[in-house]
């Protein structure tokens, strides 16, 4: 028996990185786990990656019809929810004060804070009583580093709403948690050049304790700990996975 067994799950933008590295693990774990992408080449490429338990539905987690489409899809043939990681996100990290243009803050807030809040509150039909959410975050939330403010602040909000949803959603049991990540090796470094990019890497593993970038599969074993029983009387709470970055 699995920590997940006969549990429904939903995770969105996980067709690489942290979410479908969570993905593979809670289906692992005995949960049917519905999955999103954006692309429908590399959400098919993730669902056959994962096998059976999982269900891919393609859409954008900023466009609420993709995300009715999502609901319905699991409405139609699981009838519920038992865990919802909201796990879609978009990074700016090389882009300082004076560079910001209103199209790339209309980018990462459509995602990452409208996204976030409307794909919860779509799912609360489904949801069940005692369920979990998981809401991905980031130690940019608390972090000042230079060239993130859209991200950071986007991050920031998705903390605060683990707090402000716990006690909205008090009188059903369902707890919300945060999940923020360091420094991980993940496809939101792809944006960056290359020389850029290892630079920034670098200047990253320098202030992390443990001396290294981190794993998807790392962060998809704290997802499956606030998914499970295992967490049954923590809520409203972040958990940095980050090796010590933010702690210190």
């Amino acid at each position: 028996m699995g920590k997940l067994s006969g549990k429904v799950a939903a995770i969105t933008g996980a067709t690489s990185g942290i979410g479908l590295a969570t993905a593979k693990l809670f289906v692992q774990e005995g949960a049917h786990v519905f999955i999103t992408g954006r692309r429908q080449s590399q959400l098919d490429t993730a669902v056959a990656g994962i096998g059976d338990g999982v269900t891919g539905v393609q859409g954008d987690a900023g466009d609420l019809a993709d995300l009715d489409r999502l609901f319905e899809t699991v409405r139609a043939t699981q009838g519920h929810l038992d865990i919802l990681f909201i796990s879609a996100g978009v990074g700016d990290l090389r882009t300082p004060l004076g560079a910001i243009s209103e199209e790339a803050f209309d980018r990462v807030f459509r995602v990452n804070v409208r996204g976030t809040l409307f794909t919860a509150q779509k799912a609360l039909p489904l949801l069940r009583d005692g369920g979990s959410i998981i809401l991905n975050a980031s130690i940019a939330g608390v972090k000042g580093m230079p060239g993130t403010s859209i991200y950071s602040a986007s991050k920031a909000a998705v903390r605060s709403f683990a707090r402000t949803w716990t006690m909205d959603l008090k009188p059903r049991g369902i707890r919300v948690n945060a999940i923020s990540p360091g420094p991980i090796e993940t496809a939101i470094f792809n944006t960056i050049p290359a020389g850029e990019r290892e630079e920034l890497k670098a200047q990253m593993v320098s202030l992390v304790p443990l001396g290294r970038m981190g794993q998807a599969d790392e962060i998809a074993k704290a997802a499956l700990f606030l998914a499970s029983s295992d967490s049954s009387f923590i809520t409203g709470a972040e958990l940095f996975v980050d090796g010590g970055w933010a702690q210190v």
